[in-house]
């Protein structure tokens, strides 16, 4: 029988890294459908940074809220889901850590729609690195960029998780990789994760790179408008917009006749409605090519403060994962 307290980081206003601390909670009741989940690894990820540091305050943000948008775990109460006792299941977005409480906690009540089965020899923690970031990498790459083999595809704002587990999976697909960094350190370790050329980022690639076939901007408005022009025109010339890493989150007085470039398609990624038949095709294809998560460190849950305090460094390449104690 559960113990009817949990621990977990539940905030109601801006909330520096510093000040990050688990509280305990009750564990919530179950009810139809929805299922809970016992955590057992998640990932930390950027649009949970700018909840705690500032849109919480936003008054679509239910107050107060537990943060995180996704989680790795195991079923521990199905209620009138389809779901059994103890499956291993991955959860993500649909409202989660905004709408409703999220995974920064050792138990999380989560719509069944937005929780799907895994089966995966992976660890917990390299299955805490994939369920957001991948899935938003692989629709960004197959459904927005229609992404082949052969393609040469621009990756903007490569060093962060996304970033690569897109590389990764783009060279598992075919591709030639062309990563951007604005930090020259970080070049190594994007050469390690498969990309074919590296370029320093000034925020002005126009004229300095070969035109790509494609890109994926992660840095977002800040740079998008560059990006476009150095995509070759055709048939297949796709811009697909899925990150805000430059802290623009729109453009004034965006033109799209003059500001897109004739014969390229500018579309993005919006990863709110993930899929079972896409979870499935994503985890079937990371086991074929035996596909490693680049993680960059494991924190244990009691020590989401530190984990936190990294995310705000930006020092940590690659996913941090915390690990949630049974």
């Amino acid at each position: 029988m559960l113990e009817r307290i949990m621990r977990a980081f539940v905030i109601n206003k801006p909330t520096k890294a510093e000040d990050v601390k688990l509280t305990d909670n009750p564990i919530p009741q179950v009810k139809s459908g929805w299922v809970l989940v016992k955590v057992r690894t998640f990932g930390l990820n950027h649009s949970e940074q700018i909840l705690r540091l500032q849109e919480i305050n936003e008054p679509y943000i239910k107050k107060p809220v537990i943060p995180g948008i996704e989680c790795v775990g195991e079923i521990v109460d199905a209620s009138d889901s389809h779901f059994t006792l103890g499956q291993k299941v991955i959860a993500l977005m649909g409202g989660m850590g905004r709408s409703f409480d999220g995974s920064y906690a050792e138990f999380a009540l989560l719509p069944m729609h937005h929780v799907f089965s895994v089966e995966s020899e992976l660890t917990w923690e390299e299955l805490g690195a994939i369920p957001e970031t991948y899935f938003t990498a692989w629709g960004s790459l197959v459904e927005s960029l229609h992404l082949r083999g052969g393609d040469r595809l621009l990756i903007r704002g490569a060093t962060c998780a996304l970033g690569y587990a897109a590389i990764s999976l783009a060279k598992a697909m075919g591709a030639s990789v062309i990563a951007t960094t604005h930090r020259e350190k970080k070049s190594a370790l994007l050469e390690e994760t498969g990309a074919d050329e590296i370029i320093l980022d000034d925020s002005s690639l126009k004229g300095k790179i070969p035109f790509v076939d494609k890109a994926l901007e992660l840095v977002g408005a800040k740079t998008l408008l560059d990006t476009m022009q150095v995509i070759k025109p055709g048939s297949q010339a796709y811009v697909c917009c899925t990150g805000i890493l430059g802290g623009i989150y729109a453009l004034d007085a965006f033109d799209p006749i003059k500001d897109i470039p004739n014969g390229v398609y500018l579309t993005g990624f919006f990863s709110n409605y993930p899929t079972q038949k896409v979870i499935d095709d994503i985890f079937r294809f990371i086991a074929e090519k035996k596909i490693k998560p680049k993680i960059g460190k494991v924190y244990d849950f009691d020590n989401l403060r530190e984990a936190c305090l990294a995310q705000d460094s930006g020092k940590v390449s690659g996913k941090i994962v915390v690990r949630v104690p049974l």
